[in-house]
């Protein structure tokens, strides 16, 4: 049966139609320097419409993490879902690694789509990327939704043990699993209530078609949002601020939730969802989705 089926790439294949189904056609942009980035954009964009750019995190690409959300926005947005560099289809020969400069590359492709202003909600690691979004261009977003988000980690948090790993290259073999004990361990900590007795084979296609592309890139941007971080040189941002998180995240703890609350100010509202992890998107999107929309509309 492994031989001859990919769950995982039937399951990409559904998502693909449904995105199409919701009146997103996918598009390949090339930004120059030898950047190309893929991004799903609306078949008929309409001016009256307020933009949403959803940005995805690590894992497996943004069709898989927005897919649920996707039909409660395009009646109200024009609905972009990019996929950043070195996910997907996205891909760069500059040797850049920084958020600040995949908030660039996302720029100029909301530039070129024709996009000057927009709501964004970063998940995880596409929060990163949101906030270096909301410092570099702040007239061109209104609002920003990060959910666990870390961004307010700082370099001596891995060695003083506020996270599960220890190091650096554990942090990396977890985030970028290429074995199905070491997927298994990226769901433990990713989920409250992960899903068990999922055969290897399972795993392993999922490893294949989700995880083998760039691996060593994908490693460069994790060692670089950690590098020299200190939260007394991360710049504050004035847009109104969703945080969204998982009351257990393993991953980016709560902790770093009420810090960046205490570090934005009044401008950011900080919502607690409880039995919920660091994917918690996934694991409770029902009331995910209930705050995305009382707070973007």
């Amino acid at each position: 049966m492994s031989k001859c089926f990919s769950f995982t790439a039937s399951r990409d294949w559904f998502y693909r139609y449904w995105f199409a189904k919701s009146g997103l056609r996918s598009v390949s942009t090339s930004l120059g320097d030898g950047t190309v980035m893929q991004c799903w954009v609306p078949k008929i964009r309409k001016p009256s419409k307020p933009n949403l750019v959803l940005v995805h995190g690590f894992g497996a690409n943004a069709m898989w993490q927005y897919a649920e959300a996707l039909h409660h926005f395009t009646p109200r947005f024009n609905v972009y879902v990019p996929d950043l560099i070195f996910f997907g289809r996205s891909y760069t020969s500059r040797p850049d690694r920084t958020e600040s400069f995949q908030a660039r590359c996302l720029m100029r492709l909301m530039d070129l789509q024709g996009v000057n202003r927009m709501c964004m909600v970063g998940i995880s690691y596409g929060g990163f990327v949101a906030y270096s979004m909301a410092v570099q261009y702040p007239q061109a977003l209104d609002r920003l939704v990060l959910c666990c988000t870390g961004v307010c980690l700082e370099e001596k948090d891995l060695k003083e043990g506020l996270f599960p790993v220890k190091s650096l290259e554990e942090a990396k073999l977890v985030l970028m699993p290429q074995t199905p004990d070491k997927l298994r361990e990226l769901m433990r900590v990713s989920f409250v209530r992960p899903a068990t007795g999922v055969p290897s084979f399972f795993l392993t296609d999922f490893i294949k078609v989700m995880c083998s592309e760039y691996v060593e890139e994908k490693g460069e941007l994790i060692q670089e949002i950690l590098k020299d971080r200190n939260l007394s040189s991360l710049p504050k941002i004035r847009q109104p601020t969703l945080l969204v998180w998982g009351e257990q995240d393993q991953i980016f703890p709560l902790e770093l939730g009420h810090r960046l609350k205490r570090h934005i100010g009044d401008s950011a509202e900080l919502v607690v969802i409880k039995n919920a992890g660091h994917a918690v998107n996934l694991e409770k999107p029902k009331e995910f989705i209930k705050h995305l929309k009382l707070f973007l509309l």
